[in-house]
């Protein structure tokens, strides 16, 4: 069985989903991902099987894929770069891998919002040029925390948020009522409401039609002056060129990322060059416990997806959440 792997993450990172891979006999072509569609025409064809991150896997490559594609492991949960629907339709089984990764993301989350308040970044560049320069910060405690998507990161994200005193207010189709409870945490009737009355944004949405440039200049200029947005979610769910002009008037006073919409960046992404923006290579599930976790998860769905077997998870089986 030829199988391709393209997921950097599991690559790159030691534990037991390798001797998984090896055990099974797989002939593996591994190549550096995120692939291009035009990349993913050129290596398709005699492949048996995707391991696969964030590649663009479109009609035009499940085409040439077949006959020979017999299965389709995504490692993650995003999957927004398959072409879902033409996968179901072909019958291809595609795997994910849900659960594994959602206290790792809430982590960077945190991780970016602190960094963004406490100034960090731009006073640890100032010691480390042999300045020192005291900039004031602020807390985080008691500000409002606007949370877009409450699905297993999203949550993660809430619980911290309560340990940190702050006021929460969320949205979710898929309302946890037991959950929302337990953690203060107000329920809003829309996505903009509770965006509105943020001092901070946090975005934990799956990127859809509806969720695609929600934060722009409209929606934007409803929210409160100097407003700080996270986003470890999809970089299309903020629209670029919007947030750009926003950091440099002030009105959103920070935007701490973990994706863009182009990724990597070309060296003139505009959001390289903002203002009071923290931004970090998609690495917010890339901890040596979340890639353990979810390469192991991806390669028994490989396996068993091939042997014939019920995967761990598939996705055109498991319910939508965090959708708006």
């Amino acid at each position: 069985m030829k199988v391709l792997l393209t997921t950097t993450s599991f690559q790159d990172t030691p534990g037991p989903h390798h001797e998984l891979l090896k055990n099974a006999g797989f002939d593996l072509i591994c190549e550096r991902g995120p692939l291009t569609e035009s990349k993913m025409l050129e290596l398709v064809g005699d492949i048996d099987a995707f391991l696969c991150g964030d590649d663009d896997i479109t009609q035009a490559v499940i085409d040439k894929s077949l006959p020979k594609l017999k299965v389709i492991s995504k490692y993650g949960i995003g999957l927004d770069k398959i072409d879902t629907d033409y996968v179901a339709q072909k019958e291809i089984p595609l795997t994910f891998c849900p659960g594994v990764n959602h206290t790792t993301v809430a982590e960077h989350t945190f991780a970016l919002m602190l960094a963004l308040f406490r100034k960090l970044v731009k006073e640890a560049n100032h010691v480390a040029n042999g300045e020192w320069v005291r900039v004031t910060g602020n807390e985080i405690m008691g500000k409002t925390i606007a949370i877009i998507g409450l699905g297993r990161i999203g949550k993660e994200v809430a619980i911290r948020a309560h340990a940190f005193g702050m006021k929460i207010v969320g949205f979710d189709l898929y309302w946890d009522e037991g959950f929302a409870q337990k953690y203060g945490v107000e329920r809003c009737e829309s996505a903009e409401a509770a965006m509105n009355q943020a001092d901070i944004i946090s975005l934990h949405t799956n990127l859809s039609d509806e969720t695609r440039g929600i934060i722009n200049q409209a929606s934007i200029a409803k929210m409160k002056e100097g407003v700080v947005v996270l986003n470890c979610a999809r970089g299309e769910i903020v629209n670029t060129d919007d947030m750009v002009s926003a950091l440099h008037s002030g009105s959103v006073g920070g935007y701490g990322t973990d994706v863009l919409d182009v990724e990597p960046p070309p060296a003139d992404h505009p959001l390289l060059k903002a203002p009071n923006t923290v931004i970090t290579p998609h690495i917010g599930s890339r901890t040596y416990e979340s890639v353990e976790r979810q390469a192991t998860m991806a390669a028994r769905n490989l396996i068993l997806a091939l042997e014939g077997k019920k995967p761990l998870a598939q996705a055109n089986e498991a319910p939508l959440t965090s959708h708006l």
